[in-house]
């Protein structure tokens, strides 16, 4: 397989820690993306199990709509705690990821895959506990499973999923509400701005909590 590499620029250790930190929280994608004023959002992947929430920098595949080949290889690219971000473009007619690429990931330590597309063997990666987002599921192997293809892949390159771009480095914080998307470059204030948010919320639980009325709680917090 022909592969066009990028050269993958990690956000600090530390702003990676401070997000995955939020995932002790309720729904943390939606505390990112609320940081965010609603931008960098994406919806309608699924997670292969619900309680899955995890935190780490995108190493992104861009994979043409014409030529979905195996992008097992990329893995040689990932290091521990990196999100392999697929971009299929929504093509649901091929699995791109399955049980062995879940098996590998497992090992090398991933944080997690992203498939904007079909995957398979969703039984065997449910019980391997490797969190998997995915768009649908289909039994069907890539072509390269049982043809010798060899398509370009582009590693490390920005790619578009649900009109969200995705920088190579960028944070990703995924969840069972869907994905939130942080720009590496505005990691830190997007890390501040939520942990405000996560303050915020404790107060207003703790307010309702204590009896407030809703036209209480309004007047001081304004919209909720």
């Amino acid at each position: 397989m022909e592969t066009v590499r990028n050269e993958l620029t990690r956000p600090p250790e530390e702003l990676v820690e401070g997000f995955r930190a939020v995932l002790a929280e309720y729904s943390p994608s939606c505390l990112v993306t609320d940081a965010r004023r609603r931008v960098g959002a994406i919806g309608g992947l699924l997670p292969v199990k619900h309680h899955h929430k995890i935190a780490g920098p995108a190493l992104t595949v861009n994979l043409s709509i014409d030529d979905l080949v195996d992008c097992m290889p990329v893995l040689t690219r990932a290091r521990p705690g990196d999100v392999v971000v697929v971009a299929c473009h929504g093509t649901t007619r091929t699995a791109m990821w399955g049980g062995l690429m879940s098996t590998l990931s497992r090992q090398i330590g991933l944080a997690a895959g992203i498939v904007d597309g079909a995957i398979r063997d969703v039984d065997e990666i449910r019980d391997l506990d490797f969190p998997v987002w995915y768009r649908s599921t289909v039994p069907r192997p890539s072509p390269t499973a049982v043809h010798d293809r060899t398509e370009p892949v582009q590693v490390n390159v920005p790619v578009v999923i649900d009109g969200q771009v995705i920088h190579p480095g960028d944070i990703v914080v995924a969840d069972e509400n869907g994905i939130a998307v942080v720009p590496r470059d505005d990691a830190e204030n997007v890390l501040d701005r939520t942990r405000m948010n996560i303050d915020r919320e404790r107060v207003i639980r703790d307010k309702i909590a204590s009896g407030l009325s809703v036209a209480e709680l309004i007047a001081e917090f304004g919209h909720l």
